[in-house]
Order: structure tokens, then sequence, then C-alpha cells
């Protein structure tokens, strides 16, 4: 996948390489360009390059090959404390012997800015993450979830143009964490600042960004808005990595354009919209989101396919029903439904037909 980089970026990474070893690579010839008051995330597994990436940004790390520009002035030899960007980490990384308050005037002192001045400032910062009673405590009389508030108002107390966030959430639980997305998102909004997230939670990448990075093995596997990302996958990893998804294994039988019939590995065919798909006969793997999958006849698109289903089990979620089918050699294949009043009940064992629009059906490298 080639990015090049843009000439009016915020931030760009061209032709970015990191070994430790000098022999493998941990980055491979990064090119990436975000945009002034962008919100980008940097999604991927462990072991992607995605932290690495934030590291060599903030100063951290040293680019082994290639070029970092900030504004567009190379930051390869600026030292961290001189790049004026703010840093929020997982861990916190308050200073436990000082209060809330002193926290926030460190980086405003490291600047030679006046006590005037920095009250000024650390009210307003305290203010924007609503923590304004707390600046007498120290962080041990905080809740997680507080801590992580004053982690970003000191983030942002100096009104850094651009804001660095390594995993920031992963450490409180799921209500908190799902609410602090949101302000955080907010606060983007408000500030106008630039963003640059590193999570592997997926959910959170999609929620909070304007786009998302998508890496696996040093590479950019696909940069997108996070809708593209998961209606257009560009391959089988984006396909899985993003949201649950439905695998079936097949041959591509025609092939016209991005048109593609497959026949699925139990004898079937189906259409689906071919992706990076070079020619007939090439093995291939059909994805298709379980949300999209009905098996009422009334309920189905117009032009949908159906295929025979037997029902493995059916799991309770609240909000939706999740239903385990056998479908096409895959026992794991899985239907969403909403839970409304009146839904069929459908039970194990028992044998339904279920279907999709073509459009819904993706043929990726296998």
């Amino acid at each position: 996948m080639t990015l090049e980089p843009r000439n009016d970026a915020f931030v760009a990474f061209e032709h970015v390489q990191k070994s430790y070893d000098g022999i493998s690579l941990v980055v491979k010839d990064l090119n990436l360009s975000i945009a002034k008051g962008e919100f980008l995330t940097m999604l991927g597994p462990s072991g992607s390059g995605k932290t690495t990436c934030l590291m060599m940004l903030a100063g951290f790390e040293t680019a082994t090959n290639g070029e970092i520009k900030l504004d567009g002035r190379p930051i390869n030899q600026v030292p961290p404390h001189k790049r004026g960007i703010g840093m929020v980490f997982q861990n916190y990384a308050l200073f436990p012997h000082m209060t809330v308050g002193e926290n926030l005037s460190f980086p405003l002192e490291v600047r030679g800015m006046g006590k005037d001045e920095r009250e000024t400032k650390i009210k307003r910062a305290l203010d924007m993450v609503q923590m304004g009673a707390f600046a007498n405590r120290r962080p041990a009389q905080l809740s997680g979830g507080q801590q992580q508030r004053i982690a970003l108002a000191r983030a942002l107390v100096f009104d850094p143009k651009l804001v660095l966030m390594d995993e920031p959430l992963g450490a409180l639980d799921k209500q908190l964490r799902e609410h602090m997305q949101f302000e955080i998102k907010h606060l983007h909004e408000s500030l106008g600042i630039t963003v640059v997230y590193v999570t592997h939670d997926q959910g959170e990448a999609l929620t909070m960004s304007d786009r998302v990075a998508v890496f696996n093995d040093g590479k950019i596997q696909q940069l997108a808005p996070p809708a593209d990302l998961y209606e257009r996958p560009d391959n089988s990893f984006v396909a899985q990595f993003i949201g649950e998804n439905n695998k079936l294994l097949g041959t591509i039988e025609e092939l016209a354009g991005d048109k593609a019939l497959v026949r699925l590995a139990t004898g079937e065919l189906i259409d689906a919209t071919a992706v990076n798909i070079k020619e007939k006969g090439q093995k291939t793997l059909v994805s298709i989101r379980p949300e999209r999958v009905e098996f009422k006849p009334e309920m189905m698109p117009p032009g949908a396919h159906t295929i025979e289903a037997e029902v493995v089990e059916i799991i309770y979620m609240g909000d939706i029903l999740r239903a385990v089918l056998k479908v096409a050699g895959s026992d794991e294949f899985v239907m969403k439904m909403r839970n409304t009043l009146g839904q069929t009940k459908l039970s194990p064992g028992q044998k339904i037909k279920v279907g999709w629009h073509p459009q819904d059906a993706r043929a990726l490298d296998p």
C-alpha cells in the first residue's frame, strides 16, 4: 500500500523505517500524512508497529531511516521536550508527590511561564476535564478515571498543537472507558487540536477517529475513515480485525471488473464484490458482516442470496440475539438479530434459509 506524503501535512512520516537489531524492521517504509486538526488512530495487534511509530513521533525512539516532519519542519534531531507535543499514557505517569495543581504546573514551569499565567491555564485545563475542585488532591486520592482526566489536562495545559495518546483508556473499566472516549472526542472537536491515538481496541478506533490507520507486520494495511474500514475492507486482515465477520472459503468462478461469482467450498454459487482479486480460479475468502444476514423472507433485501443453514446455538445479549449457524461448511457463521418484541424463536438443530445482499459479500484474498 503506497501512501505518499502530502505537502500540506501537519505531521508527515516520509519513508520511515525502524529496526532495533539492524536486521528485522519493526516499521517498514512508512509514509503517512496527518492533517492539522485531525484525529488519527493507529490501530493494530501487539507488535504491529503502531506504538513504535508514536514513540518516534514523540522523540522517545529514533527512526532508523526516513524523516518525520511536524508542521513542515524535520524533527528527527529535535529532543522530545522541544517538540511541543502533549502526551497521555495508559499508566497516567503523574508525579505522586505533587498535588494535581503541581502536576499541571510542571510543564508550564519548564516553559518559563509566570505564576499568574500558570494559574489561569491550570484552572482552564482542569475545568475542561471537569476536575476544577481537585487541584489540591494528590494522585493517590483519585480514582483511575480521575487520574486519567488529570493526565489529559496535563497534556493540554500548555496549549500543544499536537497530542499523542498511547492506549490512554486501557486501564479503565468498560463503562468509564466508553464515557471517556466521547469526552476525548468532544475535547478534540472543541479545541481543534491534532490527535494521534494508539489502541488495539477496534471499537475505540471506530468511535473516536476521523481516520484509522490499520497496522500489521510494520505496515499500514488500510488508511480510511471508520465507515470505509468497516464497510469496505481492503484485505482479509482488515476485514477480520475490524468488527465481527463471517468467512466463507471459495474459488473465483467468474470475474468481471469488481463483480465476482464465487463457488463456495460446498458447491454453492454466490455473487460478491471482488477486492484485490486478480483472476478466475483464484482462491478467496468471502466476508459477510453478521448484521447483514437475514432469515425472514420479508426482511431480505431485493436480489438477496439465500442459502441453507442449521442453527447451532442462540446467545442472548440483551439488545441483540446472536445466532451461530452451520452455513456452507462453516460451523461458526453468525447472524445478529435485533431483540424486538415478537422476534421469531429459533432453536438449535432447526433448519432455516439465510440471505444477504450480494453487495454485502466481499471476495478478498484468502
